[in-house]
């Protein structure tokens, strides 16, 4: 089943705070609904965009662990926008979602979880594909 942009959630992590430095927790079963499978970190220059595709099986758990990072979701009808800027907030993707990431400050840090191992045929990297996919409901 095809999500939309309303199936998207943003999560806030539990974030112990001392007077040394703080800790951030994403748990199986707690804040991840997910077992993760995979993680990647990507980091950009301000003004980057990154991301620009979707996938058909894929969930993502995102995580701007330095910086801020506007991060907008298109399911080919509806858009949605949401910044991560504290290292306590994540968004997750569900499948079926076209992602894009706008990287707002200088060396911004994104920390990516996923539920599968990469598989290039999971992918849809051109737009107007993208819109075609959805449309069949596939």
């Amino acid at each position: 089943m095809l999500k939309t942009v309303k199936d998207i959630e943003e999560v806030v992590l539990p974030h112990n705070v001392r007077s040394d430095g703080d800790l951030v927790v994403a748990q199986q079963g707690k804040e991840l609904s997910f077992a993760p499978a995979r993680l990647f970190t990507v980091r950009g220059i301000e003004g980057a965009v990154r991301g620009c595709h979707a996938h058909k099986r894929c969930i993502q758990f995102l995580i701007c662990v330095h910086g801020a990072i506007e991060v907008e979701c298109d399911d080919g009808r509806d858009r949605r926008r949401i910044i991560l800027d504290r290292g306590n907030k994540g968004l997750l993707i569900p499948p079926s979602i076209w992602g894009t990431e706008t990287y707002r400050t200088d060396g911004a840090v994104l920390a990516v979880l996923c539920d599968r191992l990469y598989e290039e045929d999971d992918y849809i990297r051109d737009y107007d594909q993208f819109l075609t996919w959805r449309r069949s409901g596939l």
